[in-house]
């Protein structure tokens, strides 16, 4: 059973055991058409992006009926296990490289996840709010702030205030130098794997903007 590395740190119902195990053929599959994921990282998908994704799990526990956006989300990192671990949670998952979304849409469909929506657009350009905005490392942290800038509700539900959840590593002093309420969650006290040595999720909170009319 691929998944196990997933019930080691998480409480399954029969249902999403079913739905993490139906990744690994699906994805190699898909990948072998459409590469989503590095060729030689395909046996490490449980621990490399599945497990890892999850880390925003080991931060927070999305509500029901929550709305997450996830920016350039790829093959569906974080956004599909996300998904399928929160399955009242509504996922918007947006790229802008439109054969990925395929990709994601199939796998959605595949595992029965009702609970995710695709976009192939820049992000710039989504005009709806969130209570969260995830991603995996897709450019650095000022950046990735100015693409999201505006797109978090007003009301916060969830015991973190809303914003960004950000799956990084390495060493990011220099770039998170200009956040001061920016926290740090080292993966590496949630999982034993020695991949999660220098992975982070780094949350950070964002003030309502209201809309320009």
């Amino acid at each position: 059973m691929q998944s196990r590395i997933i019930q080691k740190y998480f409480d399954l119902t029969p249902k999403q055991i079913d739905q993490f195990e139906r990744l690994y053929p699906l994805y190699k599959d898909w990948n072998s058409k459409i590469n989503v994921i590095s060729r030689k990282n395909i046996d490490q998908l449980y621990t490399n992006h599945v497990l890892h994704s999850l880390g925003i799990a080991k931060v927070i526990d999305f509500l029901p009926g929550a709305d997450v956006l996830d920016v350039g989300t790829g093959g569906g990192f974080p956004g599909i296990p996300l998904a399928i671990l929160f399955p009242d949670t509504n996922f918007h998952l947006v790229d802008s490289i439109g054969k990925k979304l395929k990709v994601v849409d199939a796998i959605a469909r595949e595992t029965g996840l009702d609970n995710i929506k695709t976009t192939h657009d820049r992000v710039e350009n989504i005009k709806d709010t969130y209570d969260f905005i995830v991603s995996r490392a897709v450019t650095q942290m000022p950046d990735f702030v100015k693409w999201v800038k505006g797109k978090v509700k007003k009301e916060s539900k969830h015991p973190l205030k809303n914003g960004i959840l950000y799956l990084k590593g390495g060493d990011l002093t220099k770039e998170l130098a200009p956040y001061k309420n920016v926290r740090i969650y080292d993966l590496k006290n949630y999982f034993d794997e020695d991949f999660f040595d220098t992975k982070k999720v780094v949350y950070l909170p964002l003030k309502y903007r209201a809309p320009v009319i």
